[in-house]
């Protein structure tokens, strides 16, 4: 499996990993499939929800 990056879209990450969905439903995202997920890297959506980018990602690489 692709290793999943803070620079990657959204869309990129559910492709490569659908079981990111919970984790990022979570943490408050809840556009996934908004047009914004398609275009917005993962750093840029946490930003814009004030989530903890780094927090984010040690979740995500838990998986």
């Amino acid at each position: 499996m692709s290793k999943i990056t803070k620079e990657m879209t959204i869309g990129e990450i559910l492709t490569i990993n659908p079981q990111v969905i919970p984790v990022l439903l979570n943490a408050g995202m809840h556009c996934l499939g908004c047009p914004s997920a398609q275009a917005e890297s993962l750093e840029e959506a946490a930003m814009v929800h004030g989530i903890d980018i780094d927090a984010l990602m040690t979740e995500i690489e838990a998986l």
